[in-house]
This record gives structure tokens, sequence and C-alpha cells, in this order.
């Protein structure tokens, strides 16, 4: 006799595929976002299609709907209820953040959240088996109402996230998530997959129990019905990991969690992950008072600075990444000329990103090189063997360039020099396609210089990266007075198509991220010539938010990179170059890469030293910020970006400036434009040139 397990599968193999896309075809309901279907078996399909949208979210009138659908099935109550989604994008999104920008209040931000809770304790109390079958992403809201169902199976594709990503936007789950997640996969993960915010692959979340089973998409349907017809055992945290919710462990493992956080991020810039840890430390044993008091948190986190100005870099994103729509442009082949860091990473992570690569370079071992890290990127991101294999077969080292012809991108990623950037683009021209896109990595060289060397210089667009390439989500897409137009759609389209944020700059020296963040880095270096401990001057830029102090910043990036922008920048814009810096270069001291900088690195970490009685300047982080903060003003003033909003992202992702704050110009906003402008005119005064007002100031009150 066959096993189930042997039965199954011979179904599998001659059952003809089912689409879990497919539009419901015996529709019961007239509901403009959920379509409800009953088959033969009794089995209930509800597919959620969002009503003039491309993505499902969970607005209130979704909800709304949901809870109707659910009144209708508590009193016809069908064998089971399969929830998935009509949409190609994905499951669920999550909730309609739009609904965050105009709340009346706590009051009212309570009764939102609690609304979602009663609803999706509806769906988990249904008298039937219920089953959420996902595919894409399930994100945020999404996975809370996947979570309110007793079964979860998601598709085996790579394309398959699931996450509870509230924490990004300031928050935490409010619809259930604290208090179903924890149960189902124990605090440890649970907490990690809530604290940090990461979306996981189906496979992953299988691992750790958040799903059931992770099938092929053409198997999902037939998946979902096995499970309605013979429902196996609903699935929850056991032995150790069950113990990790109980009332004597919570308070120990609060505190790691605590610590852990603090590592990252402070209580006084991000509460959300302190808050979460405090309702699960002290409520998880009352599931009643956990959902109170989790929607009373989130109420409470909506409404406050950090959770409106993350919302506001999550809309930003959300803006840039519409800029690169652009329709029948679907670049397959980028060929990298420039087997240095930056090049062999823009290769790599272009090959992570599915598309065939090239990677050239005269130097054998340069690429060597590139292929070993190439390895490492794709054995951290993809784990499969399968997968990092064929990433490793779209990346093709090509000494003597044979993919030029064939590229719908050619990036330069050499050294930065106008002479032998424009000889190679000679070189090149000839030999690529017409249609194809000439772009060039220059961190700092106006493309005005560059496209001299150019039959036809308005071919020529820049795809500006920053270092690490795998990291920092900003490509600044830079264009002079006579790039056509079309080329930076394209480049663009490139820079989403590679998931990257395209922030479209014009071609002036520095272009944006470089020119804000070079006098920002220089001050720090004045301050440290004056004798302020290194450490100090870094503690002070975390503790205003940023991810990294300058001063390590500046020895990351090289202090010999950074003494050859500020040269290029001070004979374009005036200003002094400390001598400091210079000293350092001179003596062969380039920061990380060399061990040596303005600290030592042992293992790639700075040696730092105890700085109890430095001479501290009260205006110190002043000093740093509005340097910063005039320049991005100057930019502003000088349209290098078209607007206010296109500068608080590229700030924000270009150089890390504290999310929290949601970019320079809504800080100086936010504080006073007029108090702010009179805080730079009193460094000014005390400084001299250095913090010289730009005339931009007056027109950000208009």
């Amino acid at each position: 006799m066959a096993t189930r397990q042997e039965s199954t599968n011979k179904q599998m193999e001659t059952e003809k595929p089912s689409i879990v896309l497919e539009p419901a075809t015996n529709n019961t309901s007239c509901y403009q976002h959920w379509f409800l279907e009953r088959d033969d078996d009794h089995i209930a399909w509800l597919a959620c299609d969002k009503k003039e949208a491309s993505t499902n979210v969970l607005s209130a009138a979704v909800l709304e709907e949901l809870d109707n659908i659910l009144g209708e099935l508590e009193q016809t109550l069908p064998k089971a209820v399969v929830i998935y989604s009509r949409k190609k994008k994905g499951f669920i999104a999550g909730a309609d953040i739009n609904e965050f920008l105009n709340l009346g209040g706590q009051k009212e931000a309570t009764a939102m959240i609690q609304r979602g809770q009663r609803i999706f304790d509806r769906l988990e109390a249904l008298k039937c088996p219920t089953i959420a079958l996902i595919h894409g992403f399930c994100l945020g809201g999404g996975m809370e109402l996947a979570l309110a169902c007793r079964y979860r199976i998601a598709d085996d594709d790579a394309g398959t996230k699931l996450g509870l990503p509230e924490v990004k936007l300031g928050i935490h789950p409010g619809f259930g998530g604290t208090v179903r997640l924890p149960p189902l996969v124990g605090a440890p993960a649970a907490m990690d997959m809530m604290l940090s915010g990461r979306a996981l692959s189906a496979r992953a979340a299988k691992k750790i129990g958040v799903i059931d089973y992770a099938v092929p998409s053409r198997q999902l349907r037939f998946a979902a019905k096995e499970v309605a017809l013979t429902p196996p055992k609903v699935k929850k945290a056991c032995g150790w990991k069950a113990w990790t919710n109980n009332r004597l462990v919570r308070p120990l493992l609060a505190t790691y969690l605590e610590k852990q956080v603090a590592k990252k991020a402070t209580k006084e810039h991000y509460p959300a992950p302190y808050a979460m840890i405090g309702i699960w430390k002290k409520y998880f044993d009352d599931r009643e008072s956990m959902l109170v008091e989790e929607a009373a948190s989130v109420s409470r986190l909506v409404l406050g600075s950090t959770a409106q100005s993350l919302i506001r870099v999550f809309f930003l994103q959300e803006a840039v990444k519409s800029l690169g729509r652009v329709k029948n442009y679907t670049p397959q082949h980028v060929h990298v000329i420039g087997g240095g860091v930056m090049g062999g990473d823009i290769a790599a992570w272009c090959a992570l990103r599915g598309l065939t690569v090239t990677i050239q370079d005269k130097n054998r071992e340069s690429l060597a090189r590139v292929m070993k890290r190439a390895n490492g990127l794709f054995k951290k991101k993809l784990k499969q063997p399968r997968l990092m294999q064929a990433a490793l077969d779209r990346l093709m080292p090509d000494i003597e360039g044979y993919g030029i012809a064939k590229a719908d991108v050619v990036v330069e990623a050499i050294f930065e020099n106008v002479e032998a950037k424009q000889t190679l683009f000679k070189e090149l021209e000839p030999r690529m396609r017409k249609d194809a896109l000439l772009a060039t990595n220059t961190s700092s060289i106006p493309l005005q210089i560059l496209s001299e060397a150019l039959a036809n210089p308005t071919r020529l667009v820049g795809l500006h990266f920053f270092n690490p390439v795998a990291q920092m989500q900003l490509i600044e897409i830079v264009s002079s007075e006579i790039t056509d137009k079309n080329v930076a759609q394209r480049a663009a389209a490139f820079a989403r198509k590679i998931d990257r944020l395209p922030v479209p700059v014009t071609s002036t020296h520095g272009f944006l991220v470089n020119r804000v963040l070079m006098p920002y880095l220089m001050e720090a270096v004045i301050l440290e010539a004056e004798g302020v401990p290194a450490d100090t001057i870094d503690k002070a830029a975390l503790k205003f938010g940023m991810p990294m102090g300058p001063i390590h910043l500046a020895d990351t990036v090289g202090l010999d990179i950074c003494l050859s922008v500020a040269k290029n920048l001070s004979e374009q814009f005036g200003g002094e170059i400390p001598k400091r810096l210079t000293d350092l270069v001179e003596a062969g001291q380039l920061g990380v890469k060399t061990g040596k900088g303005f600290y030592e690195y042992k293992k790639g970490k700075p040696q730092k030293t105890a700085t109890e009685n430095a001479n501290v300047p009260a205006d110190l982080t002043d000093r740093l910020l509005f340097r910063l903060l005039n320049e991005c003003v100057s930019c502003l003033h000088e349209k290098v970006v078209a607007d206010a909003d296109l500068l608080d992202t590229g700030v924000i992702f270009g150089t890390g400036f504290a999310p929290f704050r949601g970019g320079p110009v809504n800080y100086i906003k936010s504080n006073g434009v007029a108090k702010m402008k009179a805080k730079q005119i009193a460094l000014y005064e005390k400084y001299g040139d250095r913090f010289n007002l730009s005339p931009g100031w007056d027109a950000l009150d208009r």
C-alpha cells in the first residue's frame, strides 16, 4: 500500500498545476477588495485584490470588508478558509501607511489599531481551519493576518519575503503580532524578526517555524487543499523555545535584548524596539492586557516625531523608486570596466540581482580578487549553493572586453583621472551599441569635462555608486546640461533594476553627497587638530544620530580619497584643506586600509583611547552639523537637486544622516529656519569664512 506522501507526490505529478493568482470563478460576494468562492469540497477561497491598486494593503476599507466576510463565514461555516492574493506583486504589504499621516490624535490612532486587532481575533476564532497561502511579499499587517491563521503555506521562491518591518517606521506590530509570534517560534526568533525588521525567505521562515510548508508555486493550491481537508496538528514552540516566554526567563532575556538593541539604536532616538520588549516582558502572560498595551504603545509611537520622520523617509524612498519607471527598457547585460573594489563590487551586485555581467581589467590578479569577493557576497546573500553558482555563472571575467559590443549598459569604474577616463571613452564609443547606456562612476569629475572625448556627448551619464556597494542603497544619477533626458531616465531605470534608489543630480563638482559630506568631515579633522580626541568627535556625531562618526568614516573611506575629493572641491568652492589630513596622507597613514589613520586598526576595528578629561568645545556638535547643513542649503539654492525632498533622500541614503530626523532640510524646518539661520551666523562670526551663510537660507521660509 502506498504511503500518504507517495500518494500525494503522485497526485502532484498528474494534477494540472493550479495558479493561485487566477480570478475566482464562483464569486459569491459583492465586495470591492475581496473575492470569495466555495468549491465542491466546501472550502472557501478568499482572495485579496485591493481595487485600483497594484499592491494589497490593509486600508480601513479592506479591513471593513474582511470583517463583514468573516461574519458571513461564521453564519455558513465552510470546511476551511484559504486566504490568498490575486496580485502578482505579492500577498499583502501591510497596513496603509497613508492613513498614518492624518490621525486626529492618540484616541483615533488607538481605535484604528484596536479595530484591526478585533478583526484578526475574529479570523483566529473561526471554528474551521484557516490557511494563509503566500506568494511574494507578506509584510507588516499582512504577516500579522497570516499569523492569525492556523496554518501558513508559502511559495518556495526567491521572491517570497515574510517579515514584520514596522520598527523601520518607528513603531512595532500592532495587529497582534507581538502576541502571536513569540509563542509560535519562541521569544529569541520572534524578537530577532521584530526588532531587526528583516524579511525572511520561505525556507528561512519554515526553518524557524513561522510557516508550516514551503512549496513550489505550481503546488500552492493543491497543498492548501490537502491541509484544508486533512488538517495537521497546529504547530507552536515547544521545549526550550517555549520556556523563553516564561515569566521567570523574560526579565533576563529582556535585559539582554535591550543591550543588543542599544548597540545599534538609542532609546531616545528609536523608542519602538524598547517599547516592544517592555510589553512582552510585562504582559505576555495576560493575552488581553498585552493586546491593549500593544495598541496603546503603537498609538503613542505613531504620533511621535521619530515615527513621523521615518514615515516621511518611507514616502521619500517610494517617490525616488517611481523615477525609475521606464516602459520597454529591460537591461540584461552589463559590462563593467575596472577591477578595483568599486568596479568589482558593482559587477558582483549586478550579477546578484540577476543580470549577465562581464568585468574587464588588464590585470588578471584584479579579476581574480573580484571573483573571490563576489563569491563571498553570493554566499552571504544567497546561501543556497544552487543560487550561488547561478550568480557566479552570470559574472564573467573579460580581459579583452568582448562584452562591450553586447552590453546594454557599460559602466566605467577606473581611477579618478580625467585623461585616463577620456582615453577610455574614445576607445569604448566605437565598440558599443548605439542604444547602449554609457555610464561613469566618477565621484566628483563633471560630465561636461569627460564627455569632451565623445563623438556623441549626449549619451554619457553618471552612475555614482557608494562604498560598500552591497550596503549603500543610493545611486546618484548625474546629468550635465547636454545629457539626453532619455539617457538619464534609462539610467534611473537601471538603478531600480538592480534594486537601488536613483536620485537625479546635476553635474557639478562633488555632485550632492560628496559635496555636503566633505565640509562635515573637514570640520571633524579641524577639531581633531585642535586637540579634541577623535573618539570624542565621533561620539558627538553618534549622539546626534549619525550611523558612524566622521573621523571613523574618513578612515573608512580612505584619507587619500578624502584628500583628493577635498582638493577637487576646494579648487571649485574655496576653503582650506586641513594640514593634519595632508600630513597623514604623506605619511602613508590612510585609514583602515593601511591599519592606521586617525585611529589605529586591529582586524579592521579602531582602537580608541579613553577621553574622560578631554577638552570638549561646547559647540562641537553644531560645528560638525552646520557645515553639513549649510552646504545642503547651498546645493538646494544652486539646484544640484530639483527639490528639498530629493536632497533629503540623497543625504539620508548617501551619508546616513539620522533618518529619524527626516533629512537635513526637514530637520532645519522642524527646528525653525530663523533659529537655525541664527546659529549659522553665530558660527560664522566666531570661526570665519568656512561658516559663511549660504544665500539659500531665506528661500527655506517660502
